[in-house]
């Protein structure tokens, strides 16, 4: 099975988090918009308080992870086994 969605999404969330090293995001917006585990640290604490290069990490894996499901529920639709 081939994985081009997870590709995709790994591909974007590398360059949302150049985008954001750049300095063309000062304020961390579309990282905040764009980063699932921003979310969740925005809940519970500052995120100036968290190591930027661990979200991004966490971003780059959260995206793999979802083009991955999406890759795998692609691949059920296609074989005809509907669970």
């Amino acid at each position: 099975m081939r994985y081009p969605l997870t590709g995709i999404c790994v591909l974007l969330s590398i360059a949302l988090c150049l985008f954001n090293v750049s300095g063309y995001d000062p304020h961390n917006l579309f990282l905040m918009m764009f980063s699932v585990p921003m979310w969740f640290v925005e809940l519970f604490t500052d995120m100036h308080r968290v190591n930027v290069w661990f979200m991004y990490v966490l971003t780059v894996l959260s995206w793999a992870l979802i083009g991955y499901l999406g890759d795998l529920g692609i691949a059920r639709t296609r074989s005809g086994r509907h669970a």
